[in-house]
Formats: C-alpha cells, structure tokens, sequence
C-alpha cells in the first residue's frame, strides 16, 4: 500500500488527535512519552510549514499589501 506524504492539515489533525489523548491522562507512560516526542516533531515540521509559506507570501506581497511580481525562479 502506498502511503500518502502528509500535508499540513493531516499533520494538524494528528498532532490535536495527540494532545487530546495526551489531556485525557489515561495513556500509560512510555506511550505518552513516544506520543509527546511524535507531537513535538509535528509541531516543528507545522512550524516550518508557518515559516516558509509567510516567506513566500512576503515575497509576493509588500508591507504596503501591494503585489509583487514572482522572480522567474519560484514561477
């Protein structure tokens, strides 16, 4: 079966999957443990996602709103 490379929202219902379980409190301890680092991991790949989409919006759009042409690289 092939799997399918996650995205940003499969990566965010995962991660709120994780806390709600986590915020139950009924997971025994090395399975909080292995959910808490999967969560952390998440959380930084979602950040970078952030963090690179505000890059390229910043390169298309000014601090005045005004649109900006797209280098011919990133086209």
């Amino acid at each position: 079966m092939d799997k399918v490379a996650p995205n940003f929202e499969t990566d965010l219902a995962t991660l709120e999957a994780i806390v709600q379980r986590l915020e139950k409190g009924d997971v025994p301890l090395e399975e909080a443990l292995k959910q808490f680092e999967q969560g952390v991991q998440l959380s930084q790949r979602l950040q970078k996602t952030l963090q690179d989409a505000e890059q390229r919006l910043a390169k298309i759009v000014d601090s005045e709103g005004q649109r900006q042409p797209m280098p011919p690289e990133e086209l």
